[in-house]
């Protein structure tokens, strides 16, 4: 071999080792960023699942009370609909409740928010009517039955040997509180409802509950029970001496169109000691300014106030209802009632409370007829008491 083909073939060998090294050396980086490109797709794919397990564990986590808002859809459904009449977003809500419930009625309307129904229910409570010491029932029919036994469960001694006798048969009477609609029609200018900065739900709440407070509490004391609930004092009244059931028993005053703290003793202990610690006593502000002048025979006044902000007045150890639905002092009238109203007045109410939008009747003004179905009556008669101010 020449020393020219010696060279030759170093060099070819040479020139295939390189070759060799540079197909490696790309391999090696071609890998690599395969590599790289496989670790971030995988990283990638690990990020997405984390945050899919976070949505998910955050839909199945129970929220807490403070972060949920179940009214929210509802509340901003009826916002729309309070605004611009716009009630797409109500109907699938009252297709939902209307299946869960048969407590809706189908008369036209909306429901409130829950919201709205809350703040109405909250103003009703506290408004000085017989609501706030009467039985208040919820129904989801169009009257409620009081079961009342008259009859005592007969009981004795019994001894080992003697035998034990049958009672009597009980006697049972049945009073129906039949339902009632009652409505409000507060109304407002279109160009106030386009306001955004207006609470029109606060708005609407506040005058819903105030008509509603107004009509309720005279018409718990004074209704005649023609399409309204049947107040206490629309009940026949007799003297306490020969009370019978199915009327009230009153006690005299012993002066006319006037009254004396005997009188109010004598009220007092008319009622039966089951009742009595329950008791409380009902009058409007004229008649409480003659009572709170009263004094015992030892120059005490009856009448106490309460000792802090928002507690009742005491007369005699009882708590006293301010109802201005109550008559005035004069001859012959009912001024003053006492007794367990929890026990002697039902109130039974519907739960659902809807608002009608009328943009038409009133122009530029819309309309809110809002309803709801309540009513009353005497549950028992022997539970409560009246003062006339008469001499018998």
């Amino acid at each position: 071999m020449t020393k020219t083909e010696s060279n030759s073939r170093a060099g070819g060998a040479m020139t295939a080792a390189q070759d060799v090294s540079q197909a490696m050396t790309g391999f090696v980086t071609d890998f690599k960023g395969f590599q790289a490109d496989i670790q971030k797709k995988l990283q990638q794919t690990e990020e997405r699942l984390t945050m899919l397990d976070r949505k998910s564990n955050t839909a199945m986590r129970t929220p807490l009370a403070g972060a949920t808002d179940v009214g929210a859809p509802h509340q901003k459904a009826f916002n729309a609909y309070l605004r611009s009449g716009e009630d797409d977003g109500l109907r699938g809500l009252e297709v939902d409740v209307k299946g869960l419930s048969t407590a809706v009625n189908s008369d036209g309307g909306y429901l409130v928010d829950p919201q709205t129904s809350d703040t109405v229910k909250s103003v009703l409570n506290a408004t000085a009517s017989i609501r706030a010491i009467a039985s208040v029932v919820h129904v989801e029919a169009t009257s409620y039955d009081v079961l009342v036994d008259h009859s005592d469960v007969e009981s004795g001694w019994a001894t080992e040997a003697a035998s034990v006798n049958e009672g009597g048969t009980p006697t049972i009477d049945r009073i129906t509180v039949p339902l009632h609609e009652l409505s409000a029609l507060p109304k407002a200018s279109q160009r106030l409802l386009d306001d955004s900065a207006f609470d029109i739900e606060g708005w609407l709440a506040g005058r819903i509950a105030d008509k509603f407070a107004r009509a309720e509490a005279s018409a718990f004391i004074n209704g005649d029970g023609i399409d309204k609930p049947k107040g206490f004092l629309a009940h026949a009244t007799v003297d306490n001496d020969v009370w019978a059931w199915g009327n009230l028993g009153y006690v005299p005053s012993g002066a006319d169109g006037d009254v004396t703290g005997d009188a109010i003793v004598d009220l007092v202990y008319a009622l039966g000691a089951e009742y009595r610690a329950n008791g409380t006593f009902v009058m409007n502000s004229k008649t409480a300014g003659l009572v709170r002048k009263l004094k015992d025979n030892d120059g005490r006044f009856l009448w106490a106030d309460g000792l802090a902000a928002g507690q009742p007045a005491v007369l005699m150890g009882y708590p006293v209802l301010i109802a201005e639905d109550m008559p005035d002092a004069a001859t012959d009238s009912t001024s003053i009632a006492f007794g367990d109203f929890s026990a002697g007045y039902t109130v039974a109410e519907r739960p659902d409370l809807r608002v009608l939008r009328d943009p038409f009747s009133a122009k530029p003004h819309v309309l809110f007829y809002a309803t709801k179905r309540v009513g009353g009556d005497v549950s028992d008669f022997a539970a409560i008491k009246l003062l006339k101010f008469a001499t018998a």
